[in-house]
């Protein structure tokens, strides 16, 4: 199994890059979050690796830390999920945003992704909910996160695209309360 690449970026086409390891290019599939963090072409570039070894193909997955290459891991656990759909999801989401829905049972955060029907979503929520570490993340996150969640769900009912909800709720402090987090986001949208 090969488990790192080291070597020289000498190829970028999203999702997939070439890295060159001493005279050897391995074709790479990469989740965006990775894409968008490597270097420019001709420079020194680390990645961990999943190989996925299939009756038609040989394909290898990289990515910037063991956080991604783990959760990518747990996504193939969940029945009706292949490398494909798990590179999308973690394309689609962050790894905090995907522990969130889980935690939080949002199916329509997951249903936003494409290739991802409410069917599979719901599924995803189900299996993953032991698996990613939501219990002890999400008690800790929850509390924070919940006012801001709440927040963030009142702009969008309010007519707001999520995209200006989330920039504005990303500007209040942790620990505000719902209905003062609203006001405040409804200050900063309106300037």
């Amino acid at each position: 199994m090969i488990a790192r690449l080291n070597g020289i970026l000498i190829e970028k086409y999203p999702p997939q890059i070439v890295v060159d390891c001493n005279g050897v290019g391995y074709e790479v599939e990469v989740p965006m979050s990775t894409f968008y963090n490597l270097p420019e072409i001709g420079h020194k570039v680390n990645l961990l690796t999943y190989f996925v070894v299939r009756e038609d193909a040989q394909l290898l997955y990289g990515f910037a830390t063991a956080q991604e290459k783990n959760t990518f891991k747990q996504l193939l656990k969940v029945n009706g999920i292949g490398a494909k759909s798990a590179l999308s999801i973690l394309s689609g989401v962050s790894i905090d945003e995907l522990i969130q829905a889980v935690s939080m049972q949002e199916v329509a955060m997951l249903t936003r992704i494409p290739g991802i029907g409410k069917k599979t979503a719901e599924r995803l929520l189900l299996e993953l909910k032991d698996k990613l570490g939501v219990g002890d993340l999400a008690l800790a996150t929850n509390q924070s996160k919940s006012a801001s969640y709440d927040v963030l769900n009142a702009l969008v009912a309010l007519g707001y695209n999520e995209r200006e909800a989330q920039s504005a709720v990303k500007l209040l402090d942790k620990d505000v309360s719902v209905t003062d987090g609203i006001k405040l986001a409804l200050k900063s949208l309106s300037k």
